[in-house]
């Protein structure tokens, strides 16, 4: 059954056409928990559909983060998480994520099935979704021993899209990796995907500037995630950058509709 979350998704994607997702980092090694609310709040005033929750590299305990955050915004939190540490009851959601282009099962399986118990307890909404790096995959592939997809190879990411689908994900997300350089996951590769797979598609990874995100969801990705350039800029010209872009990408958006 779906959940409150699922809903707002895709009542938002039948009304406004795309979503911007906001990815924050609550790694207590890099930031500060201050820093972390305040961008969630002006990501939420410059028109981000969700606040991400998560990373690649989370250490420690990270509850007081999530429930801050949540605390702190209207939209929907939702738990990104790059290992069974970054779960926490007090998101709103979580992406129960596999990682399917991975050579390792721990993150295919493993780390999904030591979660599960817990949070099948905690009863927080999960939103099956599959994970699939893109070169470079940056840090995230690294750590998800991940083997990239090429660029330039489309139909090799389109397969795996596919399968997901089949095995009964709700979303495929095609990550390029945090701060990836090239400006994203590939136009061609998001077109090919969205064309053949019936499934919504996220993207991040990269999505810098307003032509960025505009040409992500002009290729067909349903939601385009900014994490980096928001916990570099965000605040410090109080959400006016990615209010441009979050307007850019909703005019796209506004087309399919």
């Amino acid at each position: 059954m779906s959940g409150k979350v699922w809903k707002y998704i895709t009542e938002k994607l039948a009304s406004d056409g795309a979503l911007h997702f906001t990815l924050l980092d609550p790694d207590p090694l890099s930031t500060n928990l201050q820093e972390v609310i305040d961008t969630a709040v002006v990501a939420e005033k410059a028109g981000t559909d969700a606040i991400m929750i998560g990373g690649s590299t989370i250490f420690g305990y990270i509850d007081e983060s999530v429930k801050a955050m949540t605390d702190a915004v209207d939209i929907p939190t939702i738990l990104f998480p790059g290992n069974i540490t970054g779960v926490s009851k007090h998101a709103n959601a979580m992406f129960f994520m596999s990682l399917l282009n991975s050579t390792n099962p721990y993150w295919i399986i493993g780390a999904q099935a030591l979660g599960a118990p817990g949070i099948k307890m905690s009863e927080i909404e999960t939103i099956p979704m599959a994970y699939l790096m893109v070169a470079p995959g940056k840090t995230a592939a690294w750590v998800g021993d991940a083997k990239p997809f090429p660029r330039d190879k489309p139909k090799i990411a389109l397969m795996y899209a596919l399968a997901a689908e089949l095995m009964g994900f709700k979303l495929v997300y095609l990550e390029a990796g945090s701060g990836a350089e090239g400006g994203g996951v590939p136009s061609p590769m998001i077109s090919m995907i969205t064309q053949y797979a019936d499934i919504p598609v996220i993207t991040g990874g990269g999505f810098n500037t307003v032509e960025d995100v505009v040409r992500g969801i002009e290729a067909g990705a349903s939601i385009v995630v900014q994490g980096t350039y928001v916990e570099k800029y965000a605040v410090e010209d109080k959400g006016a950058g990615l209010k441009k872009r979050v307007e850019g990408l909703k005019a796209a958006g506004a087309k399919r509709v």
